[in-house]
């Protein structure tokens, strides 16, 4: 039997595989076990919100294709509700349309992974969504004396994962926030396309820029008149703007 390799998370995470494929539930369970996970898994939309409702994963590894409820309705479900908003979720696709792909992202996945796919790539992509959570407390919050970031009304909390605008709590996606703590957290300076990826995913994370852009524009979007201060600098990508300059 192959052994797990060096990077495995030595069961310190926890996954949940929503999957209604038997043979597919089965190669996700065994592959994400091997590495370290302590894996639930769920064949349905309802069933995956049920143990929501009991387990807080680590990751979640979602079909698009459910019967019933599906993938983008179960994804929206879980980014709607507190508990369970900033948990990564990686998309499975075997459509392979930039349509599902995009609206995937739009409701808040992290990322996604077109079926066939190798197990190594799904590995590597779900390390990769949970790497940016390396240093957090194990409550999938930052840990640490972090400053709280402020511009004009609005303001940061990277240790409690939070967001307010006039002291009003704004929801954002896992991806979303740490992309706005990245450009906030140095107002003025630009950030390419890769460099964002590298920082909210890593550097091994095969995310296109396209998906920068649709995650860029509904953090926009969420953050209302404060949107604004999110802009693009034609042909190289991102940067923040100081509310106050």
């Amino acid at each position: 039997m192959t052994q797990p390799s060096q990077e495995t998370l030595e069961g310190r995470y926890r996954a949940l595989v929503v999957e209604d494929e038997p043979d597919q539930r089965e190669l996700l369970r065994y592959n994400l076990a091997r590495n370290g996970f302590e894996v639930y898994c769920a064949e349905t939309g309802s069933r995956a919100l049920a143990i929501l409702e009991e387990q807080t994963p680590d990751v979640i590894v979602l079909d698009l294709m459910l019967p019933g409820m599906d993938g983008l309705q179960v994804c929206q479900s879980i980014r709607s509700r507190t508990e369970t908003s900033a948990i990564p979720i990686v998309m499975l696709t075997a459509r392979g349309e930039d349509t599902d792909i995009v609206a995937g992202l739009e409701l808040g996945a992290d990322d996604y992974i077109t079926k066939p796919y190798s197990p190594r790539v799904l590995l590597a992509r779900v390390k990769a969504v949970m790497r940016s959570r390396s240093k957090s407390d194990g409550n999938g919050q930052p840990a640490g004396d972090e400053p709280i970031i402020r511009h004009g009304d609005l303001v940061i909390r990277p240790e409690r994962f939070e967001v307010s605008i006039d002291s009003k709590p704004i929801k954002l996606s896992g991806t979303e926030f740490r992309m706005l703590v990245l450009l906030a957290g140095k107002p003025g300076r630009v950030f390419t396309r890769a460099q964002i990826i590298a920082a909210v995913h890593g550097n091994n994370c095969a995310v296109t820029d396209r998906s920068v852009d649709v995650h860029i524009f509904w953090l926009r979007q969420k953050l209302g008149s404060a949107g604004q201060l999110v802009e693009a600098v034609r042909g190289v990508g991102y940067r923040f703007r100081d509310a106050e300059s």
